[in-house]
């Protein structure tokens, strides 16, 4: 059986690689910081599941302390040069996508294909993790495909993300900081605190404000936090589920994925999702670091507000 400990372990092996690479890179002059922080990331994917909490909470905060500290600097690895991706801009156009609509095209067709035919009988793939399993075979097929298509230098994959990760830095790995920050929050019981207060906001049947309060607290606690990960244990258990699932005996799946979706349109208004709405802005070398933001405003409050009306409308008998 494939389970999710391989990907985990593939993963591990692309940052130590990463990690590697960086020791050797004397281009930049904070090789040693991203060295480390990615040797100490590839650590977590290897053992993180057999450490204990205090373990992987020191790990956690060595790579706060790295990245604190500005010890992560860019790197810029030569890999193809500028001719040679100008021509095959030219020859290949928008087909240069291709590679990256495998991952995608995988992931959604393996489920389907894994769900609905005997296939899914078989137990190959760990149960409840088959899409994101299909999504890391998505990557390779994708990589495997690029490869023999372009034939780029054989290092040019992992130097090209080293580069790109680099980029970003550590707002890379902000997404699993808030959603352990939401697991967080959860088990020191705000989610109930939260309950209690919505308890006496909302009246008794009133079905619509409920929808509205759970969706607006989704999206407030993501922009407070940086993401819906983060916003979702918290809302879940103060109104998801024991209002709308329990109380007015709403469809749960439906709840919890629109609500994350309610909670990604705080995603597009807050700067706390850095890796989102201010790295694009320093890349891109935008005027103002907060030219994302206003750019994404106009689509996700009219978003957020489809979001209340599907929950309201669809999902209670």
């Amino acid at each position: 059986m494939i389970t999710l400990e391989w990907l985990y372990v593939l993963t591990g092996v692309v940052f130590t690689l990463w990690a590697m690479l960086s020791l050797r890179d004397r281009s930049n002059p904070k090789r040693w910081g991203n060295a480390l922080f990615w040797g100490l990331l590839a650590a977590s994917f290897f053992f993180g599941s057999h450490l204990s909490d205090l373990a992987n909470g020191g790990l956690v905060l060595a790579l706060v302390a790295l990245a604190g500290t500005g010890q992560l600097g860019r790197s810029h690895p030569e890999t193809t040069d500028e001719a040679t991706r100008e021509r095959l801009a030219l020859r290949f156009g928008n087909r240069l996508f291709v590679p990256a609509l495998v991952i995608p095209f995988t992931a959604v067709a393996g489920t389907l294909l894994y769900t609905y035919t005997p296939l899914g009988q078989s137990g190959l793939f760990e149960a409840r993790r088959e899409t994101l399993i299909l999504l890391g075979l998505g990557v390779l097929a994708a990589l495997a495909l690029a490869m023999a298509w372009l034939r780029p230098p054989a290092l040019a994959p992992l130097e090209e993300g080293r580069r790109l990760m680099d980029s970003i830095g550590w707002a890379a790995i902000l997404p699993q900081m808030l959603a352990a920050l939401g697991g967080v929050f959860a088990l020191a019981g705000v989610g109930g605190i939260v309950g209690h207060i919505a308890g006496d906001v909302i009246p008794q049947g009133n079905l619509l404000l409920a929808v509205l309060v759970y969706c607006l607290g989704m999206l407030v606690f993501t922009v407070i936090m940086g993401n819906a990960f983060a916003a979702f244990p918290v809302m879940a258990a103060a109104i998801g589920i024991p209002v709308l699932a329990v109380q007015y005996h709403g469809n749960v799946a439906l709840i919890g994925a629109v609500g994350m979706l309610a909670g990604f349109c705080g995603t597009l208004l807050t700067p706390m999702a850095a890796n989102f709405n201010v790295v694009p802005a320093v890349l891109l070398d935008l005027k103002s670091q907060y030219g994302v933001i206003r750019a994404q405003a106009g689509t996700a409050l009219p978003l957020f507000a489809c979001n209340v009306l599907l929950i309201y409308f669809l999902a209670f008998p």
